[in-house]
């Protein structure tokens, strides 16, 4: 089984390079599921009909973070969608689920997890690690992926660390900066620290620069945009064995207009 993983999609370019690319992906590298973090996609928050768009161009899942409720047009959706997550450990009473089952061509079952981190960040979440133990405790599944959108690197790879060889792949989301770490840990479990972006090349996280800049200038707030130009997309690639769990390879992917 291949997993392919795509960063952060940012705004209208990140979008539209998705719906472009996607597809052409998807059989070049013979993909089996397509997983995209698209909490992003109106910058800060995502809208329904941006979902939707990720999930025609050919997402299966669609992952979320942070920016969840930023836009709560998507509180229904969060809820009654088949193919859209937001983290599990946000509290109990949060719209919509965390985790989702995904059946493979030859009916195994792979469960798609969305966590969030807590380490330097303030989201009054419970912790990543308990809820994650609980869910593979309950052995719902028959492999297991997990999305975990947190700050520090530090948090992302004791995850990782922790369910060595109880999950096949842990991807980071959230810092927007394709990282350069992609292995395989020693018990199985593929892992990276964050995808990276899937947005705007001339831009400061997706973000106009001079928009960020002015922000750490002291400048009053404005509603972030997205540049105009060239985009890319990044993420990576987990070759999977289905019968045994363990990841065989990863591989970083970064593709450009």
């Amino acid at each position: 089984m291949v997993l392919l993983a795509v960063g952060d999609v940012c705004g209208e370019p990140g979008l539209c390079l998705f719906e472009a690319k996607i597809k052409a992906l998807r059989r070049q590298y013979e993909v089996s599921v397509c997983v995209v973090n698209g909490e992003n996609t109106d910058i800060t928050g995502i809208l329904p009909d941006h979902a939707q768009r990720l999930y025609d161009a050919g997402a299966d899942v669609v992952t979320l973070g942070n920016h969840t409720y930023h836009r709560m047009q998507i509180a229904r959706l969060l809820d009654d969608s088949p193919f859209l997550l937001r983290p599990m450990n946000f509290a109990g009473n949060a719209p919509g689920h965390g985790s989702l089952i995904h059946i493979l061509p030859d009916g195994k079952r792979l469960c798609v997890v969305n966590l969030i981190g807590r380490c330097e960040c303030d989201w009054n979440a419970d912790s990543p690690f308990t809820t994650l133990s609980a869910l593979l405790g309950r052995a719902e599944a028959d492999l297991y992926v997990v999305d975990f959108h947190a700050e520090a690197t530090s948090e992302k790879a004791a995850l990782a660390w922790h369910n060595d060889g109880l999950v096949s792949a842990v991807f980071g989301t959230h810092t927007h900066v394709q990282t350069s770490d992609e292995r395989v840990l020693p018990r199985g479990t593929g892992f990276i620290t964050d995808l990276g972006m899937t947005g705007a090349v001339d831009s400061i996280l997706g973000v106009r620069p001079e928009q960020s800049v002015s922000m750490f200038l002291g400048m009053p707030p404005t509603r972030f945009e997205s540049p105009p130009g060239p985009a890319k997309l990044e993420g990576a690639l987990f070759d999977i064995d289905e019968q045994t769990g363990r990841c065989r390879a990863v591989r970083r992917l970064r593709v450009a207009e």
